[in-house]
Protein backbone atom coordinates (compact mmCIF):
# COMPACT_ATOMS: atom_id res chain seq x y z
CA UNK A 1 0.00 0.00 0.00
CA UNK A 2 1.13 3.57 -0.72
CA UNK A 3 0.26 7.03 0.55
CA UNK A 4 0.28 9.66 -2.18
CA UNK A 5 0.73 13.21 -0.86
CA UNK A 6 0.03 15.79 -3.58
CA UNK A 7 0.48 19.53 -3.00
CA UNK A 8 -1.45 21.53 -5.60
CA UNK A 9 -2.65 25.09 -6.14
CA UNK A 10 -6.07 25.91 -4.67
CA UNK A 11 -7.43 26.73 -8.14
CA UNK A 12 -6.95 23.07 -9.16
CA UNK A 13 -8.39 21.61 -5.96
CA UNK A 14 -12.06 21.15 -6.94
CA UNK A 15 -11.21 19.79 -10.38
CA UNK A 16 -8.84 17.19 -8.90
CA UNK A 17 -11.25 16.27 -6.12
CA UNK A 18 -14.09 15.70 -8.62
CA UNK A 19 -11.84 13.60 -10.88
CA UNK A 20 -10.70 11.40 -7.98
CA UNK A 21 -14.28 10.81 -6.81
CA UNK A 22 -15.35 10.02 -10.40
CA UNK A 23 -12.67 7.29 -10.54
CA UNK A 24 -13.64 5.93 -7.06
CA UNK A 25 -10.58 7.17 -5.16
CA UNK A 26 -10.98 8.63 -1.67
CA UNK A 27 -8.77 11.48 -0.51
CA UNK A 28 -8.30 13.73 2.48
CA UNK A 29 -7.84 17.43 1.65
CA UNK A 30 -5.76 19.71 3.87
CA UNK A 31 -5.37 23.48 3.53
CA UNK A 32 -1.73 24.51 3.20
CA UNK A 33 0.31 27.57 2.24
CA UNK A 34 3.20 27.72 -0.19
CA UNK A 35 6.46 29.21 1.00
CA UNK A 36 7.45 30.98 -2.21
CA UNK A 37 4.32 32.90 -3.23
CA UNK A 38 2.64 32.74 0.20
CA UNK A 39 -0.44 31.58 -1.69
CA UNK A 40 -3.02 28.98 -0.76
CA UNK A 41 -2.41 25.37 -1.64
CA UNK A 42 -4.32 22.19 -1.04
CA UNK A 43 -2.58 19.01 0.07
CA UNK A 44 -4.28 15.75 -0.87
CA UNK A 45 -3.53 12.54 1.01
CA UNK A 46 -4.59 9.50 -1.01
CA UNK A 47 -4.15 5.92 0.19
CA UNK A 48 -4.00 3.36 -2.64
CA UNK A 49 -2.88 -0.15 -3.42
CA UNK A 50 0.51 -0.38 -5.16
CA UNK A 51 -1.05 -1.19 -8.54
CA UNK A 52 -3.26 1.94 -8.41
CA UNK A 53 -0.42 4.48 -7.99
CA UNK A 54 0.01 5.11 -11.74
CA UNK A 55 -3.74 5.66 -12.24
CA UNK A 56 -3.81 8.29 -9.48
CA UNK A 57 -0.69 10.00 -10.86
CA UNK A 58 -2.36 10.25 -14.29
CA UNK A 59 -5.45 11.85 -12.72
CA UNK A 60 -3.24 14.38 -10.94
CA UNK A 61 -1.32 15.16 -14.15
CA UNK A 62 -4.55 15.65 -16.12
CA UNK A 63 -6.08 18.04 -13.58
CA UNK A 64 -3.14 20.06 -12.21
CA UNK A 65 -1.38 21.79 -15.08
CA UNK A 66 1.40 24.32 -14.59
CA UNK A 67 0.75 27.79 -16.05
CA UNK A 68 2.26 31.27 -16.11
CA UNK A 69 0.81 34.00 -13.87
CA UNK A 70 1.70 37.60 -13.10
CA UNK A 71 2.40 38.08 -9.40
CA UNK A 72 2.91 41.34 -7.52
CA UNK A 73 6.00 40.91 -5.35
CA UNK A 74 5.80 41.46 -1.60
CA UNK A 75 7.80 44.49 -0.49
CA UNK A 76 10.61 43.78 1.97
CA UNK A 77 9.82 44.84 5.51
CA UNK A 78 13.12 45.80 7.06
CA UNK A 79 14.99 43.70 4.53
CA UNK A 80 17.35 44.63 1.74
CA UNK A 81 15.40 46.83 -0.71
CA UNK A 82 18.21 46.77 -3.30
CA UNK A 83 16.84 43.63 -4.97
CA UNK A 84 13.16 44.59 -4.65
CA UNK A 85 11.33 44.76 -8.00
CA UNK A 86 8.22 47.01 -7.68
CA UNK A 87 6.37 45.65 -10.74
CA UNK A 88 4.59 42.31 -11.34
CA UNK A 89 6.74 39.34 -12.27
CA UNK A 90 5.66 36.36 -14.36
CA UNK A 91 6.09 33.06 -12.49
CA UNK A 92 5.07 29.48 -13.08
CA UNK A 93 2.22 28.33 -10.82
CA UNK A 94 0.06 25.26 -10.61
CA UNK A 95 1.13 21.75 -11.35
CA UNK A 96 1.65 19.36 -8.50
CA UNK A 97 4.38 18.27 -6.13
CA UNK A 98 3.79 14.61 -5.34
CA UNK A 99 5.33 12.34 -2.71
CA UNK A 100 4.73 8.59 -2.71
CA UNK A 101 5.32 6.92 0.64
CA UNK A 102 5.16 3.26 1.68
CA UNK A 103 2.44 2.37 4.19
CA UNK A 104 3.19 -0.48 6.58
CA UNK A 105 -0.25 -0.58 8.14
CA UNK A 106 -3.62 1.09 7.61
CA UNK A 107 -6.50 1.19 10.08
CA UNK A 108 -9.92 2.80 9.69
CA UNK A 109 -12.12 3.14 12.78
Amino acid sequence: MKLIVAVIQDKDSNRLSDALVEKDFQATKLASTGGFLKAGNTTFMIGVQNEEVERVLEIIKENCQAREQLVAPISPMGGNADSYVPYPVEVQVGGATVFILPVDQFEKF
